[in-house]
């Protein structure tokens, strides 16, 4: 006991004696202040400083320009008027204070609150440890210490109030002694509650409620550091104490006191942080007693937690209502709006986890007209309106229409036509209520346009009026017609979007104010997805796709008549979600794509689409080359590509678009689809400059390329598998190379001069290899058959190869020679120097007879016609 009461009385005395050197200081500072100037009275307001800092020098006045001398009369009037006193400069600002200063002043107060309270935790630990006194005597003294740090930092605080010496606004010590002794009170609490049995549950509860409210208290005139310690050992203290028999009523009836208190302190200080913390545990003391989907332990206690926290947060902290903080017209204040929708969130928790029991139901439906109407009141809470139609939305989504149990029982046999069947599941709730808040949301975003004070207002405003009709509508469509077809919801989605219409119409006759094009644009939109979603509604489910990709055009031609950016990023959003729709389900309908060629799924889930996204493009890039107009182009060349492919692989497989086996005329059909596709990219490219055009052109080349050199060349070559190639002419070699060789000859024209001299080159080349190789094989197949490994060559088929090889380098070197083609010529002369390394190695050691001699007098024909065209045509000789 004395060396509590010896502690207590060294740091009182150590506290008095920095007060009395504080109000010292001050002093001094005075005297010489009124000595410097001769004992004129100073400003009332006189800043305390550093003795040692000197103050600052006045700055030296501005030299004036030379003027003329002043008239006699003039110097008369200011001879006779007394001079004016010199300006007294401001006062500097204090020092920033250095590493010792900051260690004097500071951290030591840190450490000594911190060393007193850990003082007196270790010296109760003593004393049980040694066994020197007992319980009673323990808690007694804990509380006395607790008593005298809590009276020393009263004490304190109002010995600077009175010496009018400022508090260091890190380091205020009589903050530090408070909170020292609220922690040894909740200590002493604890103890005598948890370890000696000395105070029962209800009682200690009590106690500890009522320190954390006093340490609120006290935070007023200690500042924010003893606010957060009241405030976390507050929402802490039921976690301390357990009870046989647990009552959510008692928890959330303290709870509120609490939450009360602390919305209070936060808006007389306007400390935020305090509100949000105190939200964030209100939130998280929720969570207790809900059991997952089996129910809601005391349900109406933890709907009372919910709607007081509500009415207490709105009445304390949103800005422009009752008595929260003045707000400032047409701006947005974030905390007014996270604290409505954290407690509208909270009361959703309890109706899901109840499974939408009336009473939680009710809440939750208050508080989103609670949150409406004070949006209407103050537009500092406007920015809550989208999170509560999320959260609506999400009760639809995850509330099953219940099925009727008379439907079990339903009549059948010869009585099914006598007695009426039953409801199948009782929808009449879902629907009263997802047409009231419908109406709740678009009429009030409808009618707030005239009266938005800002851009934002209108445009959070209609944006949660466009956005929560349809996708309830959506909600109630899965729940209730499980995306089956459905008349009746098609037509409610017909009249939406003439709702939404009419809205457009409305507003465009209003006079012009800020946010009136944003609020058009948005309701145009959500017009153009109410009627999509009201086709997917009448069609198949496949149509979803189909509706989703009609939106992006429909976006893009309302961005041209309202420019506004978040429409452009909506067009890119709409494109991303039906990319990720189409690479979930590559079938779109799954095993419903049907055998037909062409006319299947496959063309509607990927035709429509790919049009629209090319249809949106363009009128995008009329304005913009922006990031949203390359994301839609880019989805236009990626679906084309993906239907051609698919419907290439639905054709040849039958239907089976999975099916793992290829075959040389799916190859065959592919590399000419990719060469086609990229010539087509390539003129649109000359056209419009865009990098998506550029960059798609080199990538459906490249994966072409690749198709030719592995597919056509090694994997499929029917020279290697020997698979049957077909008729005589019309056949999988004209599909395969032949076909692909004009094409790629067709590119290699196309970007002449317009791409980098390789580009072209390498598809020279591939045109005139595909050429050879068409050439080579279908002179196999006029020798083989359909199997070109069956048989051995004879010498009839070897000449042949000899002629058409040299017949074709020498149309090569016509064609050269007639468009002035350097490759051209020089793939003709490779094509000839291919055809002699032939003879010579091939035809002279294989050929017999006449066909030996006819094939070398050939060869030696052509290539004397060739000298002589090079001669006189090519390079002429100069006389």
């Amino acid at each position: 006991m004395e060396l509590l009461i010896l502690i207590a009385l060294g740091v009182v005395g150590w506290l008095a004696r920095r007060r009395f050197d504080a109000l010292e200081t001050r002093v001094r500072l005075l005297e010489t202040r009124l000595d410097a100037t001769g004992g004129a009275a100073e400003p009332a307001a006189f800043p305390v400083t550093d003795p040692a800092a000197t103050p600052p020098a006045p700055e030296p006045a501005p030299v004036e320009a030379i003027a003329a001398p002043p008239e006699p009369a003039a110097e008369a009037a200011s001879a006779a008027a007394p001079p004016e006193p010199a300006p007294v400069p401001p006062p500097a600002p204090p020092p920033r204070g250095g590493l010792e200063e900051r260690f004097g002043t500071q951290w030591v107060v840190w450490a000594g609150g911190l060393t007193l309270a850990l003082g007196g935790i270790f010296l109760v630990r003593y004393s049980i440890e040694q066994d020197l006194l007992g319980p009673g005597v323990r808690v007694a003294l804990g509380a006395l210490l607790a008593l005298a740090l809590l009276a020393a930092g009263e004490w304190t605080r109002r010995t600077e109030r009175l010496a009018g010496v400022a508090a260091l606004p890190t380091a205020h010590i009589p903050g530090i002694l408070t909170a020292a002794g609220t922690v040894t009170a909740y200590a002493v609490i604890y103890a005598a509650y948890a370890l000696y049995d000395m105070v029962p549950p209800a009682a200690a509860f009590l106690l500890l409620g009522i320190v954390a409210l006093a340490t609120l208290a006290a935070a007023l005139l200690h500042g924010p550091a003893l606010a957060g310690l009241g405030l976390v050992g507050a929402y802490v203290t039921p976690m301390l104490i357990t009870s046989e028999a647990p009552s959510y009523w008692a928890l959330y009836l303290y709870l509120a006191a609490v939450s009360g208190a602390a919305f209070a302190l936060a808006r007389l200080r306007l400390w935020r942080w305090l509100a949000l913390t105190a939200i964030v545990f209100a939130l998280l003391w929720t969570l207790p007693g809900l059991d997952g989907w089996s129910g809601v332990t005391e349900l109406d206690a933890h709907v009372f937690h919910v709607v007081a926290g509500f009415v207490l947060a709105a009445t304390l902290l949103v800005a422009g209502l009752l008595y929260g903080p003045e707000p400032t017209p047409g701006r947005v204040d974030w905390l007014s709006a996270t604290v409505l929708s954290v407690f509208v969130f909270a009361a959703l928790l309890v109706t899901l986890a109840s499974d939408q029991a009336t009473p939680a139901l009710a809440a939750f439906v208050l508080l989103v007209a609670a949150t409406l109407a004070i949006a209407w009141r103050t537009d500092a809470a406007v920015a809550a309106l989208p999170a509560i139609g999320v959260m609506v939305v999400l009760l639809f989504v995850n509330w099953p229409a219940v099925w009727e149990m008379e439907t079990l029982l339903a009549p059948s046999g010869v009585t099914v036509d006598a007695i009426p069947n039953p409801p199948a599941v009782r929808t009449t709730l879902h629907l009263v209520l997802g047409v009231g808040f419908a109406a709740a949301f678009g009429i009030a975003g409808f009618l707030a346009q005239p009266r938005s004070a800002s851009a934002l207002m209108a445009m959070l405003w209609s944006g949660s009026a466009a956005f929560v009709p349809v996708a309830l509508l959506a909600a109630l469509y899965l729940r209730i017609a499980g995306f089956e077809p459905s008349f009746a919801f098609a037509l409610a989605g017909l009249g939406l979007a003439a709702a939404y219409a009419t809205a457009v119409e409305a507003l465009s006759k209003q006079p012009v104010r800020p946010g009136l094009a944003a609020a058009q644009a948005i309701f145009a939109t959500a017009s153009i997805a109410a009627l999509a979603l009201a086709f997917t509604m009448a069609l198949e489910r496949g149509w979803l796709t189909v509706a989703l990709a009609l939106m992006v055009p429909g976006v893009a031609w309302i961005e041209r008549r309202r420019p506004l950016a978040a429409l452009r990023w909506l067009a890119a959003a709409l494109t991303t979600l039906v990319v990720l729709r189409v690479g979930w389900e590559p079938r779109i309908v799954g095993d419903l794509v049907g055998t037909t060629p062409i006319l299947n799924w496959l063309l509607y889930g990927y035709g429509i689409p790919a049009a629209g996204f090319w249809f949106a493009g363009h009128l995008m890039r009329r304005r913009a080359d922006d990031a949203p107009t390359r994301a839609v182009e880019a989805g236009a060349i990626l679906f084309t590509v993906l239907l051609v492919v698919w419907q290439i692989r639905h054709l040849v497989n039958g239907g089976d678009i999975y099916r793992q086996t290829a075959a040389l005329a799916e190859i065959g059909a592919q590399v000419c689809a990719g060469l086609a596709m990229t010539i087509g990219l390539e003129r649109l490219r000359q056209r419009s400059g865009s990098i998506i055009h550029n960059l798609g052109a080199l990538v459906i080349a490249g994966l072409t390329l690749l198709a030719i050199v592995f597919g056509l060349g090694l994997f499929m070559n029917p020279a290697f598998t020997g698979r049957p190639v077909g008729g005589l002419f019309v056949n999988l070699l004209l599909l395969g190379y032949g076909v692909p060789a004009v094409l790629a000859a067709i590119l290699a024209l196309t970007t002449r001069e317009q791409r980098p001299f390789g580009y072209s080159s390498i598809a020279g080349i591939v045109a005139v290899a595909l050429a050879l190789a068409y050439l080579t094989l279908q002179v196999a197949r006029i020798y083989h058959g359909e199997v070109l490994t069956r048989g051995g060559v004879s010498d009839a088929e070897q000449y042949t190869y000899s002629a058409v090889w040299l017949a074709f380098g020498v149309a090569l070197l016509g064609v050269g020679v007639v468009l002035r083609s350097q490759p051209m010529r020089l793939a003709s002369a490779a094509v000839v120097a291919l055809t002699v390394g032939k003879a010579f190695l091939v035809d002279m050691s294989d050929l017999t007879g006449i066909y030996r001699a006819l094939s070398f007098i050939g060869l030696g024909l052509v290539l004397m016609g060739i000298g002589v065209l090079y001669q006189r045509l090519l390079f002429p000789r100069r006389g």
